[in-house]
């Protein structure tokens, strides 16, 4: 195991499976908020500037928020029944047939739906409730090579609905939050 795959799993017990479920909700939407906030600040025009071509636009980021979270919410919804989802794991570079086609305020409603039902799934999740189901993700982070360089590492993990929601609700949000944010703040520097 890498490095990298051992300081993830840390992140899994730490931030995900050991704290308390409300724990996890207040953390899940404190990100959600954040990410709103950013997006309402962000017009039509500039969510489509490209800054370099290959790298996403913030409309792309958001397209690819929404139709990964779509099918997270439904195992979100399995794990709190205590049931394995089915099927594989959500792809990790998910994105509609055509993100650019998509009205920027419907893309960024549906944002906001997907988060209130992902609260609203948290919110209700009881005390001391198992977390024996598990959901398969694709983990990618950025691992260092022997010659110095970071190239991406992938792999599955099967995580609680603890974990699950710290991985794909917070972080996941917070590190594309980021990444909308460099790509508006490049494609200005373009302009």
């Amino acid at each position: 195991m890498r490095p990298e795959q051992i300081k993830a799993r840390e992140y899994f017990q730490q931030k995900g499976t050991l704290l308390p479920g409300r724990q996890i909700h207040e953390r899940v939407r404190a990100a959600f908020a954040v990410t709103e906030e950013f997006l309402a600040g962000v017009s039509e025009l500039d969510a489509r500037q490209r800054a370099a071509p290959g790298e996403w636009c913030v409309q792309e980021v958001v397209d690819h928020l929404v139709e990964s979270h779509r099918p997270s919410v439904e195992e979100l919804r399995c794990l709190l029944r205590g049931e394995r989802p089915t099927g594989g794991p959500v792809p990790a570079s998910l994105q509609s047939k055509a993100p650019l086609d998509r009205p920027w305020p419907e893309l960024v409603g549906g944002l906001k739906r997907l988060h209130s039902e992902a609260l609203r799934l948290l919110a209700g999740v009881p005390e001391g409730l198992g977390m024996e189901a598990k959901a398969p993700i694709v983990m990618v982070v950025n691992a260092k090579n022997p010659d110095g360089s970071e190239s991406p590492l992938h792999w599955i993990e099967d995580l609680d609905w603890k974990a699950y929601s710290a991985v794909i609700f917070r972080l996941h949000e917070i590190d594309h939050l980021n990444q909308a944010k460099r790509a508006l703040k490049a494609a200005k520097r373009e302009i």
